[in-house]
């Protein structure tokens, strides 16, 4: 515990969190704005124009589980870009301040200083994901009234879908260690983490629905190797048809987590500190 409160404690005395707390804000009010666009398109849709072939899908997006599920977790995209990037600096503030000498000097046990990293890092990720859920609990319902839903913060799959979006916070945190310790330069672990996660989200969602229109809705199973797709499967309120189940994309995500930390731990443990 006191490993985990140090490294707590070297955040708290940087202008890290709340520098990535003040990006945060302007990125969950877009998210807002586009979640509720989607609403208004999905709750007045008239489902005789939407073709055959995409009227079960269409139908699951605009139930109301899965309009709700979606609105009480608005800002995961960006959120989890957020905590990625905040598990990248734990790890790579130490290199780029030359403090990890001194660390490692102070702790001589490296797996339990990787153990502690990994834990603070875990912690601000569900700060932030209680801060955004905060949010959404007062502007989720205002959204769902303007749209002539009910609130249904009665919902057992709402609230499925927040619990999930908070492990998804967790996971993405460790992805996020798991990218500091492999690449120590804070500028070149902060570019590649944005890239891998921006490039490649926007880039497999083309990929595979260009694959599904040619092959079928199956491609669209896929999903579940994009961790960034992964993780927004955790939080639908209802199955979509076609895509892959909530839990299988919260086994995928935890998997990814797993051999990141461990290559974490492992690397930390058996890499040159200079």
């Amino acid at each position: 515990m006191n490993l985990v409160r140090s490294e707590l404690l070297k955040i708290r005395t940087t202008n890290t969190w709340w520098l990535f707390g003040l990006i945060t804000l302007p990125l969950w009010a877009l998210a807002v704005l586009y979640n509720w666009l989607q609403a208004e398109t999905l709750t007045s849709a008239n489902m005789s124009d939407v073709p055959a072939e995409q009227a079960d899908r269409v139908a699951a997006a605009a139930s109301a589980d899965s309009l709700a599920a979606n609105l009480y977790t608005t800002g995961q995209f960006f959120g989890l870009l957020i905590v990625l990037l905040l598990g990248i600096v734990v790890v790579t503030n130490e290199f780029f301040h030359q403090t990890v000498t001194t660390t490692f000097l102070t702790a001589p046990h490296r797996t339990a200083v990787m153990l502690a990293k990994l834990a603070a890092a875990g912690v601000l990720a569900l700060l932030f994901w209680l801060g955004t859920t905060l949010l959404n609990l007062v502007a989720a319902p205002l959204v769902l009234h303007a749209v002539d839903v009910d609130p249904h913060l009665g919902s057992g799959a709402v609230w499925r879908a927040v619990a999930l979006n908070g492990l998804a916070y967790l996971l993405w945190s460790v992805l996020g260690v798991g990218i500091g310790v492999l690449i120590r330069s804070q500028i070149g672990a902060t570019v590649t983490g944005i890239l891998l996660y921006l490039g490649g989200t926007i880039g497999a969602a083309i990929a595979i629905s260009l694959l599904a229109m040619k092959f079928g809705d199956w491609i669209n199973k896929l999903q579940l190797l994009v961790p960034s797709l992964a993780s927004g499967l955790m939080v639908s309120g209802a199955e979509i048809p076609g895509n892959p189940p909530r839990w299988a994309g919260a086994a995928v995500l935890i998997g990814y987590a797993v051999v990141a930390g461990v290559i974490g731990v492992l690397t930390i443990r058996r890499r040159d500190i200079s």
